[in-house]
């Protein structure tokens, strides 16, 4: 299969490449990074790209949490147009297989229980309970103490940030695209992802980055809230396998399936800090109570779905993951 993988150099999408090379596939890369003038945004750089493809893998994007509000434009115009663009191209050059990389930011707070109200959906996180240090959201009918559980993809999407907004939109183009087209979709909702060739040193870049970072500089690793947010660490190597494993399926023409792709493993943020700074031989973590407005508290994922269906599953677990991930390089931007 010959397959274009937008964002192909950056670090998701360059394991993609190579997973997708080991499995006897022909991997084309556009980036940016590799060629300036591989603007996903703009239909002519975009049109050649897509020609003479049988499918594409969609990693190109503007990721994380960012800086202000002020990066709203950015990343619509990255990750929404950007998209847009591409499967108008993709629609006219007859390309019928998508692999979008999707997030489990769509879903905003994670799966949570109420001991006398069942599955309950609590809303945004106060400011003025955030500034007083109570990080844990509350039931919304008797505002108890809830349960974090794990977060299946039916459950509705809810994205809280500017990010998550242009992911579910990505989501919603794909789909439209699919039923217009006759093709298929498939969203992998990534998970926390980490691994060689994470970005140092960037606001955009993931937690996983932002520690290992602070450890490369002799620094401890600062935790926000309290350090037990959950969160599902998956290595990027076993999400390149996901990507594969979607390409490699069997087809649902007019339609945009959604798998969670995470490890099953959830852990806490406070314990991945512990775990790296353990590995590198680094400073403690320090956990600082700070905390950012559009962070949810708990998410983590239901994989089961993209393992009954895709025979996926995670093969790097979290104890050998980070102590590998302790020494790996990370690139620059």
């Amino acid at each position: 299969m010959r397959v274009l993988v937008t964002g192909g150099a950056g670090f998701i999408g360059s394991s993609v490449v190579e997973a997708l090379t080991a499995h006897g596939h022909e991997a084309l890369v556009y980036d940016v990074r590799t060629d300036p003038a591989a603007d996903i945004r703009d239909p002519v750089s975009v049109r050649r790209a897509v020609a003479g493809v049988d499918a594409v893998c969609h990693q190109a994007a503007m990721v994380g949490l960012g800086v202000d509000f002020s990066d709203a434009a950015q990343y619509v115009s990255h990750n929404d147009l950007g998209t847009a663009v591409l499967l108008t191209a993709m629609a006219d050059a007859g390309v019928r297989q998508l692999v979008l990389a999707g997030s489990m930011v769509v879903y905003g707070e994670g799966r949570y229980e109420c001991s006398r109200h069942g599955v309950v959906r609590p809303g945004p996180r106060a400011v003025v309970d955030l500034d007083a240090g109570s990080f844990e959201p509350h039931c919304p009918v008797c505002g108890a103490e809830l349960s974090p559980g794990l977060v299946a993809e039916d459950a509705p999407a809810d994205p809280r940030n500017v990010y998550a907004t242009t992911k579910l939109a990505q989501e919603h183009l794909a789909a439209a695209w699919a039923r217009n087209t006759g093709s298929s979709a498939v969203s992998l909702r990534y998970h926390n992802v980490y691994g060689p060739g994470m970005p140092r040193d960037t606001p955009y870049a993931g937690v996983a980055s932002f520690f290992r970072s602070a450890l490369a500089r002799g620094e401890a690793p600062r935790v926000f809230e309290d350090g037990d947010q959950r969160r599902d660490f998956v290595h990027v190597h076993d999400v390149a396998e996901a990507n594969v494993a979607a390409l490699e399926a069997e087809s649902h023409p007019g339609s945009l399936t959604a798998y969670n792709t995470g490890s099953g493993e959830p852990h806490t943020v406070g314990e991945m800090a512990r775990a790296l700074a353990a590995a590198h031989g680094g400073p403690e973590p320090v956990v600082t109570g700070e905390y950012r407005l559009g962070d949810v508290r708990h998410i983590t994922a239901d994989s089961a779905r993209l393992r009954s269906e895709l025979g996926w599953k995670a093969r790097v677990g979290f104890a050998e993951g980070m102590k590998a991930f302790a020494h790996d390089g990370l690139r620059d931007g």
